[in-house]
């Protein structure tokens, strides 16, 4: 719809009229959505939403879902969302239950499972999430497939996982000199590091330990320079700088200088 932001999606069982369960209340900004039902009478419907406004609810359609064989279906993943990357060695990975499935067979590779028998880790539990500990700094693929005592669903999509503990490089300060004297406004500026996205700027008072006020560290991003537009005249300011990479990493301070600002 022209000029919606999101979608807000319901579906209810077995209808609107006479809701027995709230199946589903979610926010969306496609126009599709893909979720796993039992088997039983739905209803769903939709309103289109903006920063300002809300329209009222589609008319809402009736569907069912009939029972069948898990063979020709597919478990859908939850978490970690495909192609995320985290710095945090222990994950759970999490899927959506299947009607007819008693467990679930999980395999985690990191060549695209291209030999099933040399990957990674697997295994099958009865539920719908299990731990893993990355080993190391590496990108990861995961799958889950439904199973019964009878039949084995379709192996789900593949989802990627990039998992980074190792930060970034120690930042370079470049100006101002340690010691100089400078006027406002100034701009404090350091060299670039590879893989960085952001950086967090740490501005101290004379005691070179304490931020000089709450605003700081700030976060810089698609830069590395800092204008600076405080401070009074002949007051001793520290600073140094910390880059943090795209998985949250954030490496150790630069060197502390300071500077003066100019009478």
């Amino acid at each position: 719809m022209e000029d919606a932001a999101t979608y807000k999606l319901q579906v209810v069982t077995p209808n609107f009229d006479a809701p027995g369960s709230l199946v589903l209340d979610t926010i969306v900004t496609k126009n599709s959505f893909s979720l796993t039902l039992d088997p039983g009478n739905y209803q769903w419907r939709v309103s289109a939403l903006n920063g300002s406004s809300a329209t009222v609810f589609s008319i809402p359609i009736s569907f069912t879902v009939l029972q069948s064989s898990i063979k020709q279906q597919a478990v859908q993943l939850v978490s970690p969302g495909n192609n995320s990357l985290t710095n945090v060695s222990g994950a759970t990975f999490q899927w959506a239950s299947l009607y007819g499935a008693t467990k679930y067979h999980f395999q985690l590779d990191t060549n695209n499972f291209v030999n099933e028998s040399k990957i990674v880790y697997e295994a099958s539990v009865p539920g719908q999430q299990i731990a893993f500990t990355f080993p190391k700094d590496q990108a990861y693929q995961w799958r889950v497939r439904a199973e019964n005592d009878t039949a084995q669903a379709k192996w789900s999509s593949v989802n990627q996982v990039g998992y980074d503990h190792t930060p970034p490089q120690i930042v370079n300060l470049s100006t101002p000199l340690s010691g100089s004297t400078v006027s406002k406004p100034l701009s404090l500026q350091w060299n670039s590091v590879s893989g960085a996205v952001k950086y967090k700027v740490y501005v101290l008072k004379p005691d070179s330990s304490s931020n000089y006020n709450s605003n700081f560290p700030v976060t810089v991003t698609n830069t590395s320079s800092y204008n600076f537009t405080i401070g009074i005249g002949g007051e001793k300011i520290y600073w140094q700088v910390t880059a943090v990479d795209a998985a949250g990493n954030e490496s150790e301070k630069s060197s502390l200088r300071h500077f003066f600002i100019q009478q």
